[in-house]
């Protein structure tokens, strides 16, 4: 489990295609930056801009992760090099200061504004269609790693389009600060609203069938 609370910003320095061919996935070296490393240790979790990856490499100041086709096919921003938000997974001891993650990505959004409203940015991602049941006025969502509140929710043809105010500090320690209008980001809807939809939805056919 994660919190959505960006630790460090990191860098891929390498991206390795792994033996048996294109479905086989990537390796990547990541450079930690200011991520401390001294207590990971190989297998150890890792949310890669949002992505739960597992530790097989380590060394001073950076590690490697496989990452599978399936995941390269789900997620943005971990076929190329570049930066990179960084968290390490959640302990028992630690403040929960976003909310509670799995890095498990849902899907692809794409950026349809990003411009500085005041000392702050607005961020405009569009969603698929199928997450739009997920989102709401002041609840969570993560984006590329980072746990946002969104402001409002908007409903059209192509999908859910939801905007969030970024502060200057979250532009400054994230990578949020790079993107573009076009831009695909990774996103996963909030842990607690996924659980009560399967409970209202099977709710309703335990109804149907009893009816």
């Amino acid at each position: 489990m994660f919190t959505g609370i960006v630790a460090a910003v990191g860098n891929i320095e390498t991206v390795t295609p792994l033996p048996g061919g294109h479905d086989a996935g990537v390796r990547l070296v990541i450079r930690a930056g200011g991520l401390p490393l001294e207590d990971v240790a190989l297998g150890d979790s890792i949310a890669i801009n949002g992505a739960c990856m597992t530790v097989v490499e380590k060394d001073t100041g950076s590690f490697a992760v496989d990452v599978s086709r399936e995941s390269l096919n789900c997620t943005a921003g971990l076929d190329d090099v570049g930066e990179v938000n960084l968290e390490k997974a959640l302990t028992l001891n630690e403040r929960l200061g976003g909310h509670l993650v799995s890095g498990h990505v849902d899907g692809l959004g794409v950026v349809r504004k990003f411009e500085p409203v005041g000392e702050s940015w607005e961020l405009v991602v569009e969603a698929p269609a199928a997450l739009g049941k997920y989102l709401a006025f002041k609840g969570s969502i993560v984006v590329n790693g980072v746990s946002l509140t969104v402001n409002r929710v908007d409903d059209v043809a192509t999908g859910c389009r939801f905007s969030i105010n970024l502060i200057p500090h979250t532009i400054e320690v994230t990578t949020l600060k790079h993107l573009r209008v076009g831009s695909n980001v990774n996103l996963e809807i909030d842990l607690i609203a996924r659980y009560v939809e399967r409970m209202l939805s099977a709710g309703q056919r335990v109804s149907r069938v009893q009816d």
